[in-house]
């Protein structure tokens, strides 16, 4: 098994490593001068089963193209297999055509790209939907973090003051899975109605939240405006406190601010897309040893369903 990561000097990649008891292979990333990658394999790979590990964060397209690049790279350099490890699976939001809507079904069109590349296999964790999955051809392991969360929810709060909250109609399959977990009661969710991407036009609360500790669940965090809105929501439905679990913290643009200066007490993410946030609001959990775990299983043959906590 070979470890690589087409970002120098990834901390993410180094900590999976390190559970994994192995060194990240080496791998050479520059550009041209005019701004092409350049990317060279230093390791041999000859019948090795290859990981790359690589986030399609900012800056994506950048990143994206890295992972491409280093596919064929292995692929040309007779790797046995190769497996994208993609922590976040940028695109994925754009995973259909609403009403007709003349755009491109940008979800679909990475997953060609990702497979003609010559991966085997994909990884990910989280994926803003289900149905992503379908547009590979290839084997999809989808790793939940949620497990983490629940576990530090119930070292917290007590099991009858929790309620968990959907941040939409789209993710209440996700935080339903939660709430079975966490105390297997009835689930609030926020119904929303967006103008445009990141800006909410209409919300209102469907379920009781009086007296009880919020715990909203969702994949991903980008301007922090709906977590802002939907703190305020609750708050004003009786709330005692707000807290939200979102896998990936994209935390664009204002988004730091944003959440310090709602009413949220807490916002909780993963370190799948790598950044350094300085907020006494933003708690960063590690998916280094799930991501760890994911990968010694599937490079052992293993059944993955017992890290799959929910």
């Amino acid at each position: 098994m070979k470890i690589f990561t087409t970002t120098p000097n990834c901390q993410f990649t180094s900590d999976v490593c390190q559970y994994l008891k192995a060194s990240p292979a080496n791998m050479s990333v520059g550009h041209f001068s005019d701004g092409e990658i350049k990317l060279e394999v230093l390791d041999n790979v000859r019948g090795k089963d290859v990981y790359i590990i690589q986030s399609i964060s900012p800056p994506v397209n950048d990143h994206l193209m890295r992972l491409l690049l280093a596919a064929d790279a292995m692929r040309l350099a007779s790797a046995r297999s190769v497996t994208a490890v993609i922590p976040y699976l940028g695109y994925a939001r754009q995973d259909r055509r609403v009403r007709s809507r003349r755009v491109p079904i940008s979800a679909r069109l990475v997953a060609d790209l990702i497979e003609s590349a010559g991966f085997n296999r994909v990884m990910t964790v989280d994926l803003h939907s289900d149905q992503v999955q379908g547009f590979f051809h290839i084997p999809v392991e989808n790793v939940f973090s949620s497990s983490l969360i629940i576990e530090h929810i119930m070292k917290l709060e007590d099991k009858q003051a929790i309620r968990i909250v959907s941040p939409d109609v789209g993710g209440v399959g996700r935080a339903q899975a939660v709430a079975k977990r966490v105390n297997n009661r009835e689930l609030a969710i926020v119904d929303k109605r967006r103008a445009t991407a990141n800006q909410v036009d209409f919300m209102q609360l469907i379920g009781d939240v009086e007296n009880k500790n919020c715990w909203i669940i969702d994949d991903l965090v980008d301007t922090g405006n709906t977590l802002s809105q939907a703190a305020a929501l609750l708050k004003s439905h009786g709330a005692k406190s707000v807290n939200a679990y979102c896998t990936h913290g994209l935390l664009s643009g204002s988004a730091v601010n944003t959440i310090d200066d709602s009413l949220l007490d807490g916002l909780f993410i993963t370190d799948s897309i790598t950044q350094s946030v300085r907020s006494n609001k933003i708690t960063t959990i590690s998916i280094a040893q799930l991501i760890a775990e994911a990968i010694s299983r599937v490079n052992n043959n293993e059944s993955l369903s017992e890290i799959y906590q929910c």
